[in-house]
């Protein structure tokens, strides 16, 4: 083999470790309804992102520099976090690596969920929940002063196609994109997975103390 053919091949090679690199650094995560993001979620706020920046974190394995990117934040509520107010938010650089680019201007309000680092710092990604505050649904609003943390003994299972099951009597069957094709659907939007009296978990529409608004796990 020539030492050009031998080059040629050398490279493909390369091209084709970087692509599956990339392929396996892709960000990819399932939807997920409100209420079980924010039962999952180590911070929920409320908040005005005001500035960025590249910031290293660190290094990797192979000594390489970590690079994030530094969110500075207004906090205007907290439903959910530690007892001070959450100054900045740290993500991936870009969104292939599940990164998540906000508005800077602060003159969007967004819902943010998110995790705590080992240092108290917060994190997030693209399979987080974060959506514009104007968004929501009053339901949504008013749900996540308690409904939604009050209720997170049940868990809310997607169903991406038919059939679908629930497994447990302690789970909603999330049929949004099966009926709407839409995962900001009519449950998302407006239903709470909830405890019954008899321990079973089913959807109530509403944010009052349930009466009689429940649906069949099974039947939204």
């Amino acid at each position: 083999m020539s030492a050009a053919i031998s080059g040629l091949v050398a490279t493909a090679f390369a091209l084709l470790a970087l692509r599956v690199e990339q392929i396996a650094e892709a960000c990819s995560c399932a939807p997920i309804h409100p209420q079980q993001a924010v039962c999952n979620a180590d911070v929920v706020i409320r908040a005005k992102v005001i500035a960025n920046k590249q910031v290293s974190s660190g290094n990797d394995i192979y000594g390489n520099p970590i690079q994030k990117i530094q969110y500075e934040i207004k906090q205007t509520k907290m439903f959910k976090g530690p007892e001070h107010n959450i100054e900045y938010i740290f993500t991936a650089p870009s969104s292939a690596v599940c990164g998540v680019m906000l508005d800077i201007s602060g003159k969007k309000e967004y819902l943010i969920t998110g995790k705590l680092d080992k240092d108290g710092n917060m994190s997030i990604t693209l399979c987080d929940f974060i959506l514009k505050w104007d968004m929501l649904t009053l339901t949504q609003k008013k749900s996540l002063n308690q409904r939604y943390q009050m209720e997170c003994g049940c868990k809310i299972v997607r169903c991406p196609f038919t059939p679908c099951y629930i497994s447990s009597r302690s789970e909603c069957l999330w049929t949004d994109w099966v009926t709407e094709k839409n995962v900001h659907g009519r449950q998302a939007k407006y239903y709470t997975c909830i405890k019954r009296s008899d321990d079973s978990c089913a959807w109530y529409r509403g944010v009052t103390q349930p009466k009689k608004e429940f649906m069949d796990a099974e039947d939204p």
